[in-house]
Parts: structure tokens; sequence; C-alpha cells
């Protein structure tokens, strides 16, 4: 093996072990004690979100996730199994209604914006908008 070789590999190997120790691994971030720097690292929760959860905290520990859901605007069933599985915990407990929060099997519907059909408000796009209106002039056309 010739030094460039040897080098590289050491190179690479070096690379992998910075990436494998700068990758954060799922730490539970504790809704009751965490910074708002810290809730911000659950994937989903922002500024405004991370700002309503520590309002909403001066007026005591959240008991229980129903307890968060109930004080804080913005958090329901859906949102609540995102950040558990996000790692984010209240009172000690990850989020008991994953299950529940999860879609049904055979219920699952296509994706926001799925053919071009809906925006993320349900609104049809300016595109889908486009493209009927191409096919009532083609009917109408002698």
């Amino acid at each position: 093996m010739s030094i460039h070789q040897h080098i590289a590999r050491l190179l690479l190997a070096a690379v992998t072990a910075l990436t494998t120790l700068a990758t954060p691994a799922l730490a539970e971030v504790e809704a009751n004690r965490a910074s708002q720097a810290e809730l911000e690292t659950v994937k989903g929760i922002g500024p405004a979100l991370s700002g309503k959860i520590l309002a909403a905290r001066e007026r005591g520990a959240f008991k229980d996730w129903t307890d968060l859901q109930e004080r804080v605007a913005g958090i329901g069933s859906g949102n609540s199994a995102r950040f558990s599985q996000a790692g984010l915990t209240v009172a000690g407990s990850g989020f008991a209604g994953l299950a529940e929060a999860a879609p049904r099997a055979g219920t699952a519907t296509a994706p926001r914006g799925a053919g071009g059909k809906t925006d993320k408000t349900g609104k049809a796009d300016k595109a889908d908008k486009a493209d009927k209106a191409r096919k009532g002039e083609a009917a109408t056309r002698p």
C-alpha cells in the first residue's frame, strides 16, 4: 500500500468518526424543564410553539400530555405523537396515544399535492386550474 492510499484511509476513518460523533442521538427533551433552545431541537417545534409552551409552563408544570394539549394551542394528538417520537416527554413520559394518532390501515390518504390536485390548504393548485380551463376551452371549441 502506498503512502497516499494509507493517508486516504486514515482521512476516511477520521471523517467517518467525526460524522458519527457529530450526529446527535435522539435525546429526551422534557417539556417541564427544557429551555426554549432545547424545545426547538425537537423536530416540528419552532420559536412560536416553544414560546407558547414556555408561557403555559409559567402557570405550572404540565401534569401529562393531555394537560399540555389543553394548555398549548397548536398541540393536539397528531403533534403530540410526532413530538414524542422526536424525543419530547411530559412529566417523564412519552405520548401514550401514539397508536391512536397513527393513521389506521386502509385509511391512508394521498400526500398533499399528490397528482397536482391540492396545495397544503386543500385548494386546487394553479396548474390544476389551468388544466381544467384548457379542457373546458377544448370542449367548447367548434
